[in-house]
């Protein structure tokens, strides 16, 4: 998959192009997943930037390689909570003693 540098902007044709997808499996996928939000352009045609074919890739990826369904690949897209630096202090105390208990027992 190649993405044109010199474009800011791609339209839903060469988007199908590049993924390798028909545009109405574009439109679908951007009903499914609120992830994308392609923009319109005055002509009120989609336009696509880098990260949302990056996405649609990915999307891609998990439905024709992993044979994920909608609903699993929608799952694997969401995004990862952010925690608070303490949250991830105690969460990293909490799996090292885990760890330390599991050597242990090991041993």
């Amino acid at each position: 998959m190649e993405i044109p540098d010199n474009k800011r902007f791609l339209r839903i044709g060469e988007v199908s192009r590049i993924i390798g997808v028909k545009p109405y499996v574009l439109r679908y996928w951007e009903s499914e997943f609120s992830i994308l939000k392609p923009r319109r352009a005055d002509s009120k045609q989609r336009t696509y930037k880098k990260e949302d074919i990056e996405t649609l890739a990915e999307i891609k990826r998990l439905l024709y390689e992993e044979r994920l369904t909608i609903e699993g690949a929608k799952k694997r897209l969401k995004p990862v909570k952010k925690t608070a630096p303490a949250d991830q202090a105690n969460l990293l105390r909490e799996v090292k003693e885990e760890l330390a208990r599991i050597l242990k027992t090991l041993e």
